[in-house]
């Protein structure tokens, strides 16, 4: 029976920390640390592609920088990275968790869930390079005002991310709600594994 109880309190200790997750890319390793406690259905949706190993394979396709987002208003930087356009490997979408409700904001490697509209959010992930403050709940990138699901944090490997947004982009290919041409990576960096650590 103590060691039942045991296990049960440690768990529900584990449960709420950090979880640090690893994604190993050809440009090199990131470190990511995710927090369950304060996005608790964006983290498990995560944790749902990493343990279906559904990430391995794919790619991070996109980046944003201030060069290739001349008619965009609200300017940003990131890279983005998923499935893509493969809806047969994607689970259904989940809801929101705006950084009202998390506490979190988008700050230099911040890992987010990118969406079209409001709970629309799925497969699909972003790292920031340096604050990007219109991406929280009330800021302009996205119409709606709802921002952006934040649920993470790089830890390592921020050089990586900064050279995969330097890629040559203007590819031709398919593009969702989340791109335009000038913004895809003629070569997509390939993500080898995405695994817990």
């Amino acid at each position: 029976m103590k060691q039942a109880l045991l296990a049960l309190f440690l768990f529900i200790c584990v449960a709420g920390y950090a979880q640090r997750i690893r994604i190993d890319t050809e440009a090199g390793p990131i470190v990511l640390e995710l927090y369950p406690a304060k996005a608790p259905g964006t983290v498990a949706n995560f944790l749902r592609y990493v343990d279906d190993k559904r990430y391995d394979g794919a790619t991070f396709y996109r980046v944003v920088r201030m060069d290739n987002q001349a008619t965009s208003p609200v300017k940003i930087e990131v890279i983005q990275g998923g499935l893509r356009a493969d809806s047969t490997r994607m689970f259904p979408p989940i809801a929101q968790e705006t950084t009202q409700k998390t506490g979190l904001k988008h700050l230099d490697g911040t890992l987010s869930m990118a969406r079209g509209k409001p709970d629309s959010g799925a497969s699909e992930f972003f790292i920031c390079i340096n604050a990007q403050p219109e991406l929280d709940f009330g800021g302009k990138r996205n119409p709606d005002g709802q921002g952006f699901a934040a649920f993470g944090q790089v830890i390592e490997g921020m050089d990586v991310v900064r050279r995969i947004q330097q890629g040559e982009t203007g590819q031709d290919g398919p593009t969702n709600a989340y791109s335009n041409p000038m913004q895809l990576l003629k070569k997509p960096v390939v993500i080898r594994s995405v695994r817990r650590m």
